[in-house]
């Protein structure tokens, strides 16, 4: 399994929303297929095994996922929530959630695509209802659309994560300070 899914956002529903890339240029969405959501579930800890999704499973997905992020976004810049986006994630929150089991050799949790789903619902609701609400922030990329909980020293971080964005936008600033800066004289 290709391990290609980014997790700096600091909870499972953000990162969830974080899986449509760019969403205002290039809109990049990281569930192309049945597969690779079924990754994202497995690669996010919120499970540890899926069933094998189908179509259905990924556009239900996705409609979940945008309803998050819409929710996610409105509740950030202090504005109200969709009703259609509120429906969709307490539609899917009201399904059975994925169910963990005590095994001899530890915790393990085996999901259908439903189930993880409304796992991820779930964690949006008790993210958007709890304490975190004050440090949700959107990334300083501008490319970068993802929300993430700044959880820093005088919650002054301003990207989602270095690796993926900050050192992008350091080293590039860094190149046009470069390109400016007077050139030195010698004597």
């Amino acid at each position: 399994m290709n391990l290609d899914h980014v997790f700096v956002c600091g909870n499972p529903a953000l990162d969830f929303a974080a899986t449509l890339r760019a969403r205002r240029s290039a809109r990049f969405d990281m569930f192309p297929t049945p597969d690779r959501l079924d990754a994202w579930y497995v690669e996010s800890g919120i499970v540890d095994a899926v069933s094998p999704s189908r179509e259905t499973d990924v556009e239900q997905a996705r409609a979940v996922r945008e309803a998050v992020y819409g929710l996610v976004t409105a509740r950030r810049l202090g504005e109200e929530y969709d009703n259609g986006a509120l429906a969709v994630v307490n539609s899917a929150a009201r399904r059975p959630p994925a169910v963990p089991q005590l095994t001899p050799s530890g915790r393990w949790t085996a999901a259908t695509p439903e189930e993880a789903l409304s796992t991820v619902a779930r964690l949006a609701i008790e993210l958007l209802s709890g304490p975190d609400v004050p440090l949700l922030k959107e990334c300083g990329n501008p490319e970068c659309t993802r929300v993430y909980i700044d959880r820093s020293r005088g919650t002054r971080r301003h990207w989602c994560g270095m690796d993926s964005c900050g050192n992008k936008i350091k080293a590039a600033a860094y190149r046009a300070r470069k390109r400016t800066a007077p050139a030195a004289t010698s004597h």
